[in-house]
């Protein structure tokens, strides 16, 4: 570039929009998507080590795919080269293959080709760009506003990973206004700039999540507004509210927000929200679409989602139809909303579906005669007797009889279920009596028939990974690895920490749950961190869990030490508080590890109600008296109001973990029945001197009982237990809580 190409590009950038001056240039200047470039995130790791491979960005306007694109291309030693998909076409793609190609075989340097507007594509030129990126040759980044899973062929989605960027908050916009104000450079920092908390409110707010129509308005305030007599530019409500007078609305009628929001108006009539659905009925009519369309889709709901509770529901919303070809707009959105409040307000009940069950019997049962007497009699009633036997309803009393209309194959099969609301809710007792009535009459008449019954035995549906990760010979795993993740809501961007990870059971679920996000996994126990470590290197670099090895007090040190996040979207794990009997002061350290609003489920064993010795053998060996005191010595170690480890019920978890900062905080309970194999090891910890801390089961015993009355009790359970294995009863307590979320922390 010689000096008057370096003094013109120096002069394009100067006079750029300030949307274009103010893009970010680092991660540490980009502003939002959190779910995605947030610490802890895949997309995050792969640009610091330099291992991006071919992504799509997805999103509306504004909200940072292109930069997040500029932002990859400042942080990696890749060639960056830019296309534009309205512009390029196969042509362009070709020199950029050929030089790409070049790059890689003379300087073993990788390109990556950043393609805006991927969408813009066609089959032809989109099929063109994948052997290069199958090869290698280019590492794609592909830009779209709209669903790439429409949009962008599916063999080049299999190749890449997406990631859908969302608007920006209210508070990230106030951060980027902030930036722009401050900077010197590329920005106003140069000037006296006062922006009113009013004027900031209302761009902010106009600007719809939009970042670069937020920049836009603050620039044509700025540009347009002379400085007051001290130098100041004044920014008040009236100048934003000329700078930005109204939010374009996101929606194309030919594209993915047509399909969004159709759908949430949809949802909200059949959710019974008037005020949602009008809302989204407003949103699509005031962006230009077919009123026509709106109707034919509430008609479709009318049957759909009210049917029989309220067969008035079709004939209102076609009634408003009607009325709305007659009158036109803009007074036939009265009719619209009529409609739309109508459907929302009405019962609701889906037994039209019942026409889809019946349809797959059709299709999957054979094709049964229909019944002679259901037949047409007016053409071979004398040749083949064909309605003979037919009971004509209005004969009889009600206008219904007992008669059978199914084929033979379906008798006492069901298709339409009616619901319990309204108008149906009525006919729903009648309909289901007479169905019993016509399957009783055709049991009768089918009375020595052979009955064939079929058994096939259930298969368990764990992958064979997770089955080779886990005991087999202890069926009570899966059980708490299922209750730990049941009802757990996990973003496939999330970050994941796992508390005692063990032998991985939660920790290589939790990997598989968050693709684009991050699982990290603490483990005190050297045997079962190496365990760890061996499975997790068998995995990609970017795909394996972060191992670390620590108890409770060590992982914020740890993290922090080692660049991690600090705080994390969902934290598991076992028995992290019930391991010591200083359980309640490893909660603040707990709630010090979520995020605002991250979610908090662990399983806990419950020592109170460990299984009891006492009922695993017979005791007629033994004298009456005994046994009952041995009872109740076992009883009373676990009723100790001294010892910690066991003088805790479920609710001092719950008050505890509410002091902390959680909400719905709430504690189940299961009892978990497990064999166990009993060896002279477990006799001798059980009647041996016990630990430095904690005494022995018969020193415990002791307490109540003689050293002879021990010993007969041992030997009673040597003889009868030692080999066999016992059923061992154990409860469990899922844990689960929602931390508090915190204030927005804005930038000024």
């Amino acid at each position: 570039m010689d000096l008057f190409a370096h003094g013109r590009q120096a002069q394009i950038e100067r006079e750029a929009p300030l949307a274009a001056r103010m893009r970010p240039r680092t991660m540490d200047e980009f502003v939002g998507q959190e779910h995605v470039v947030g610490p802890g995130r895949l997309l995050r790791r792969a640009i610091q080590a330099d291992q991006i491979s071919s992504l799509i960005f997805c999103g509306p306007p504004g909200t940072g795919k292109t930069t997040l694109a500029r932002v990859i291309a400042n942080s990696t030693n890749s060639r960056f080269v830019t296309l534009n998909a309205v512009l390029a076409g196969v042509a362009q793609l070709r020199e950029v293959v050929a030089e790409a190609s070049e790059q890689r075989s003379l300087y073993n340097r990788r390109t990556i080709l950043f393609v805006d507007e991927v969408h813009r594509w066609n089959k032809a030129q989109q099929d063109a760009m994948l052997p290069w990126v199958e090869n290698g040759t280019v590492i794609m980044i592909g830009a779209t506003t709209e669903n790439p899973w429409f949009s962008v062929n599916s063999a080049l989605l299999s190749r890449s990973r997406v990631f859908q960027l969302v608007p920006l908050t209210e508070a990230e916009l106030r951060r980027v206004a902030a930036a722009a104000l401050a900077d010197r450079e590329r920005g106003y920092g140069d000037r006296v700039v006062h922006l009113t908390d009013q004027a900031l409110d209302h761009l902010v707010h106009v600007a719809g999540g939009d970042a670069r129509s937020l920049l836009n308005a603050l620039e044509l305030a700025v540009e347009t507004t002379p400085p007051d007599e001290q130098g100041t530019i004044e920014i008040d409500i009236t100048v934003a509210e000329q700078s930005i007078q109204q939010r374009a609305v996101l929606y194309d009628r030919d594209g993915d927000y047509h399909y969004d929001i159709i759908s949430a108006f949809i949802k909200s009539l059949r959710g019974s929200d008037p005020d949602a659905a009008l809302y989204w009925l407003a949103r699509m009519v005031h962006a230009g679409e077919d009123p026509r369309f709106l109707f034919r889709r509430m008609l479709i709901s009318a049957s759909e989602d009210i049917g029989m509770a309220d067969p008035n529901a079709l004939v209102v919303v076609e009634a408003a139809a009607r009325a709305f070809e007659q009158v036109g707009m803009p007074e036939g959105q009265f009719h619209l909303a009529h409609a739309a409040i109508y459907l929302a307000t009405a019962e609701k009940s889906n037994s039209a579906l019942g026409y889809y069950d019946a349809l797959e019997a059709v299709r999957s049962e054979r094709d049964d005669e229909v019944p002679n007497h259901l037949r047409d009699a007016n053409r071979d009633k004398q040749g083949f007797g064909h309605g003979e036997g037919y009971l004509y309803p209005h004969a009889y009393r009600d206008h219904w009889v007992v008669q059978q209309y199914l084929p033979p194959s379906l008798v006492g099969k069901v298709f339409y279920q009616p619901s319990d609301q309204g108008r149906e809710g009525q006919i729903a007792s009648r309909v289901a009596g007479r169905r019993e009535a016509q399957l009783a009459a055709a049991l009768e008449q089918e009375a020595g028939a052979e009955d064939y019954l079929t058994y096939t035995p259930e298969r368990p549906g764990e992958e064979r990974w997770l089955a080779r990760a886990i005991d087999q010979s202890s069926r009570g795993l899966e059980e708490i690895r299922r209750g730990v993740f049941e009802g757990l809501t996990i973003q496939r961007h999330s970050t994941v920490l796992d508390l005692q990870a063990g032998s991985g059971l939660l920790t290589w679920e939790a990997l598989r749950r968050v693709p684009e996000g991050g699982v990290w996994a603490f483990e005190s126990d050297a045997r079962l961190l190496q365990t760890l470590r061996e499975q997790a290197e068998r995995l990609e670099p970017l795909s394996r869990p972060i191992v670390l090895a620590g108890e409770l007090n060590d992982v914020a040190p740890l993290l922090e030490a080692g660049g991690h996040p600090s705080s994390f979207d969902v934290v598991m794990g076992r028995n992290v508080l019930s391991r010591s009997d200083q359980w309640p002061r490893r909660v603040p350290l707990l709630r010090g590890l979520l995020a605002g609003g991250a979610s908090l489920s662990l399983c806990e064993r419950w020592p109170r109600a460990s299984q009891r010795l006492y009922q695993l053998v017979d005791h007629s060996a033994l004298a009456d008296g005994l046994v009952a005191r041995w009872q109740e010595a076992e009883e009373a170690t676990y009723r100790q109001v001294e010892d910690p480890m066991v003088n805790w019920e479920p609710d001092d978890l719950v008050k505890a973990l509410q002091s902390a900062g959680l909400q719905e905080v709430r504690v189940e309970p299961l009892v978990l029945s497990t064999p166990m194999l009993v060896t002279p090891a477990h006799l001798e910890r059980w009647f041996g001197d016990g630990a430095m801390d904690r005494p022995s089961y018969a020193q415990q015993l002791a307490h109540l009982l003689t050293d002879t009355e021990i010993a007969q009790i041992r030997l009673l359970l040597g003889q009868a237990l030692i080999g066999e294995p016992v059923p061992w009863s154990r409860t469990v307590l899922f844990v689960r809580g929602v931390a508090q979320a915190q204030p927005d922390r804005e930038l000024h």
